[in-house]
């Protein structure tokens, strides 16, 4: 029998490894005719040569991804060991977007979300669509704020449009504001992972950061200013172009959402499905398509958006 011994170098094998070796149990599930026992940072496997030298190949590319995402996961290692992309993994660059709040390092988790900041690199405008959980508007965020702060812009602008999801805003209590910050909280709650609270507050009463419903966009021109329009499946025909148009001088325009959320009415055409077929040849826009392996939220957000796509696609 033949033996492959690799070592983890400079990865913790507590993260590498998971709890309770969840993640060591996953790998050996896709290596059934191996024996693999790990202790600390040596792994060992026994088997027949050519299934060893597979398995290592694959091995080495979870060791590449760890080191540059400082994550994995299940669905990392699924995608990891049943992918043929294999440069994907090769050449790892510890890319950190932003030094967030308590030293949180924020960076992208997956391969299609450094792709997303290479698009943004590339391109003045990218749309990123793609079901929950996958970090298309908190790597955007992110994107944004490392712009603002190296004074590649003056202003970050948020924006979403205000498609009452089951409420009615009239009904709310409080004034504008009040009524409308409850459904841009999302983005809330990405800033305040990036910019410590008083200064984003002075930010938002200086107008650097603005976080408004699209409607407020009518009519502007935005220079100087990287701007994101998040939930854009709900977004009209009309509404879409309006956005668009509204790019000025020296900006980034971001446009996230997924063509599988729509709350328009019937008969409504998705302004966002219409953007991704009009604009998918024209050059300078970027388009990435992330999917349910870059879901980065808890690991049953994939379960559920897999229960529901096999109900869908039954119907």
């Amino acid at each position: 029998m033949n033996e492959r011994i690799i070592e983890l170098i400079d990865i913790a094998p507590k993260d590498f490894w998971g709890a309770q070796d969840t993640h060591l149990e996953t790998i050996k599930k896709y290596y059934p005719k191996l024996k693999i026992v790990a202790r600390g940072t040596t792994i060992k496997a026994f088997g027949e040569s050519e299934i060893l030298d597979e398995f290592e190949k694959r091995f080495k590319r979870l060791m590449l991804h760890f080191s540059r995402y400082n994550n994995i996961n299940n669905n990392v290692i699924e995608r990891v060991i049943q992918s043929d992309q294999q440069e994907e993994y090769m050449n790892p660059k510890d890319k950190i977007l932003v030094h967030g709040l308590g030293g949180k390092l924020i960076k992208a988790m997956t391969p299609n979300q450094q792709k997303l900041v290479d698009l943004t690199m590339k391109n003045d405008m990218v749309f990123a669509v793609g079901p929950a959980g996958t970090g298309k508007t908190y790597t955007g965020v992110a994107l944004a704020v490392r712009a603002l702060k190296e004074k590649q812009v003056k202003r970050i602008i948020l924006t979403r449009p205000a498609v009452e999801a089951g409420e009615n805003l009239g009904f709310l209590p409080g004034d504008m504001k009040e009524k409308l910050d409850p459904y841009m909280q999302p983005l809330y709650d990405a800033l305040r992972d990036m910019i410590p609270p008083e200064k984003l507050e002075d930010y938002i009463l200086k107008g650097i950061v603005q976080i408004a419903p699209l409607a407020f966009m009518r009519g502007r021109t935005l220079d100087n200013a990287f701007v994101i329009l998040d939930e854009a499946q709900n977004t009209t025909h009309s509404q879409m172009k309006m956005f668009l148009t509204r790019m000025g001088k020296n900006a980034k325009f971001m446009i996230t959402g997924d063509p599988g959320q729509v709350d328009l009415p019937r008969r409504t055409i998705s302004g966002l499905k219409e953007a991704l077929l009009v604009l998918k040849n024209v050059e300078g826009i970027g388009m990435l398509h992330l999917d349910d392996k870059d879901v980065v939220r808890h690991r049953l957000v994939k379960k559920v958006t897999d229960a529901y796509k096999a109900i869908e696609n039954h119907d």
